[in-house]
């Protein structure tokens, strides 16, 4: 009883306090319109937050992340992420389609996903772009929940302590409690790439 009692004030307070001093809200680029130049090449990942721990777990395991995109022809672009796990480097590519009509870039081979862009405000950073990936529940008729909802934050700069802190904050507010920050323990990963 006392938990429900606490649990209802809590959420109480939550309401009252979103009243006085609302949430900040991100700002989505739509992607078929942006200076696509702009956000090629390096970028460091700082965080991921979303409403579950499920959909960032995967992140704990790594101590840092370097990403790097380019541009192909056909609106395409490739992101090629250098990630450290341990003493171990591991490189991954991802390929994103522009779709002109919509909003979101397409990853291959993951119709059903999801991903938008959003700019670096929820940061207070200009040079930072929060990247969310959203997926559908996989049984539409049981789940009512997003099989994948996530936010991540990528920042030109490896250095970001301030960025970091203003974007959990923030995501916090917005009721996305799970977050992670990677450890950054040891040096990136260079994997057959230099930076521009």
């Amino acid at each position: 009883m006392l938990k429900e009692v606490f649990s209802l004030v809590l959420s109480l307070y939550t309401l009252l306090y979103q009243t006085i001093v609302p949430c900040l809200e991100p700002e989505m680029l739509s992607v078929n319109a942006i200076d696509r130049q702009k956000h090629l090449g390096t970028w460091y990942f700082k965080a991921a937050v979303s409403h579950r721990e499920a959909d960032i777990q995967k992140f704990r395991v790594l101590d840092n992340i370097v990403f790097t995109m380019e541009e192909r022809e056909n609106d395409t672009l490739l992101l090629t992420g250098h990630m450290r796990m341990g003493d171990n480097c591991i490189k991954q590519t991802w390929t994103y389609h522009i779709n002109l009509e919509s909003n979101d870039l397409e990853l291959e081979g993951r119709p059903q996903r999801k991903n938008l862009l959003w700019s670096g405000k929820w940061a207070e950073c200009s040079e930072c772009i929060i990247f969310q990936e959203i997926e559908p529940p996989l049984d539409k008729e049981k789940g009512t929940e997003d099989s994948l909802h996530r936010h991540m934050l990528y920042a030109r700069s490896s250095n970001s302590s301030d960025m970091v802190a203003t974007f959990l904050k923030n995501a916090a507010c917005n009721n996305m409690q799970a977050s992670v920050t990677p450890r950054q323990e040891k040096g990136y990963c260079w994997i057959h790439w230099h930076p521009q």
